[in-house]
């Protein structure tokens, strides 16, 4: 792939700053990480609907959605999952810098991915939430049917299963989805929002 070497940065006339004082709240990203089938969408987008409710400018980027469009080009090799979340975490610059708040559900496996994504983003703007639920709980729910393949050697390099899963190791926020329900996870994330005077 050639990449583009006469470019020059264009300044917009409008800042981050000034986005955010007309929204009357701060932006960021929101990143919830977890095994597939932990409810890493489903708390994102109850997040995302009690925002809205707030009046809090909000998108939620859902790693299949993604994969529709932008990133249909990608597969699930380290290599590929590396650069769905670099494309990842560029949209999201984007989205913060447009004053809004960006909810990304996103398995994310890798801890240095996670980690290149915070390097993008100044302080407070990189949330990372860990969808926390055992790898038992998430194969029981399997709404997907995605472990049930996976385990029959269907489904190659599966997070969990047949590749790995690097815990966050200092999260700002654990949500443990097979102890409280989505409702109580949600009150967790607005909680620390408003704790951190993020909203």
């Amino acid at each position: 792939m050639s990449k583009s070497t006469n470019i020059t940065w264009h300044h917009a006339s409008l800042t981050k700053e000034s986005r955010r004082k007309l929204n009357n709240h701060q932006s960021f990203v929101l990143w919830f990480t977890g095994l597939s089938g932990s409810g890493k969408s489903t708390v994102a987008n109850a997040v995302a609907a009690k925002l809205y409710e707030l009046e809090v400018r909000n998108y939620v980027l859902d790693g299949d959605n993604v994969r529709h469009g932008l990133n249909k080009d990608l597969g699930f090799s380290d290599e590929d999952r590396t650069e769905n979340i670099r494309r990842i975490g560029e949209v999201s610059k984007l989205f913060v810098d447009s004053g809004q708040v960006v909810l990304t559900a996103f398995i994310s496996p890798f801890q240095a991915d996670r980690q290149l994504v915070r390097d993008l983003l100044e302080d407070q703007e990189f949330i990372e939430v860990y969808v926390k639920c055992p790898l038992e709980e998430c194969e029981v729910r399997d709404p997907k049917g995605l472990y049930e393949k996976a385990r029959k050697g269907l489904i190659p390099e599966f997070t969990g299963i047949s590749s790995p899963y690097e815990e966050p190791e200092q999260p700002e926020l654990v949500v443990e989805t097979n102890k409280f329900s989505v409702e109580e996870c949600v009150d967790q994330v607005i909680d620390y929002l408003n704790e951190n005077q993020l909203i």
